[in-house]
């Protein structure tokens, strides 16, 4: 039987102690597959994010149980997540979060030196894999809010990771530049090997997901396999 990419059961994350205590998740358990592309979709405020750090091991939770990669978190210290973070998790944020001072090349190999050898050969084929051929080296300010985001793609792609997980990617970026990213972003599950997480309010995406996961105040209020995503070009927003 295959593993799941990520497994949740009775996940429940809380911030502070007594009257003050905010229960950012609770009671959340779903499993997903590899080579799914899951969004998870809700207002501001529902515990996506929280879910997508839980999912990362940025954080440990309060209660319950998580599944990445096979591994279970829970009772994972900081250095036990440190490493799973490390072997099988990119992440791609909606602010980009690159180095101003270091190319297109740079950022990315930053992350390849850390996960392997062949760090070079690595960085220049992912740039190229999402259309950066041209500009290696190039600083952040010299190019596109557009391209910024697919030097984060690549940085995130650069050590093959199983679990990609991506927080509001395209919530900076116009229509016709944010469609091209989640198409990028959907290409990356094609061959099986790698789940892709994105967190988005924004339902029409949700068209384009293999897995609808819905939050709201912290809960699932529904989970739902979709049998026909739309294709990028087929999204209305």
């Amino acid at each position: 039987m295959t593993t799941p990419a990520v497994k949740a059961t009775d996940l429940t994350k809380t911030y502070g102690e007594g009257d003050t205590a905010v229960h950012a998740l609770r009671n959340v358990s779903f499993e997903v597959g590899q080579g799914e592309f899951v969004v998870l979709l809700g207002p501001s405020g529902s515990g996506k994010t929280t879910l997508l750090n839980l999912i990362g091991a940025l954080e440990p939770p309060t209660g319950g149980e998580i599944h990445a990669d096979g591994v279970a978190l829970s009772g994972l210290g900081e250095d036990g997540r440190q490493q799973l973070r490390l072997d099988a998790v990119g992440f791609v944020f909606q602010f980009y979060n690159l180095v101003p001072t270091l190319t297109a090349r740079e950022n990315v190999e930053l992350i390849a030196e850390l996960t392997g050898p062949d760090a070079g050969s690595r960085t220049e084929q992912v740039l190229g894999d999402v259309g950066l051929t041209d500009r290696l080296d190039h600083f952040p300010s010299q190019m596109s809010g557009g391209e910024q985001q697919r030097v984060a793609i690549a940085r995130g792609m650069v050590k093959n990771p199983p679990l990609l997980l991506c927080d509001e990617p395209t919530g900076a970026l116009d229509v016709a530049t944010g469609r091209q990213i989640l198409g990028q972003l959907r290409d990356t599950t094609v061959d099986g090997k790698r789940s892709v997480f994105l967190v988005t309010h924004n339902s029409e995406i949700a068209k384009m997901a293999d897995r609808v996961i819905r939050l709201r105040d912290g809960e699932v209020v529904d989970d739902a396999v979709n049998p026909s995503p739309s294709s990028v070009t087929e999204l209305d927003w």
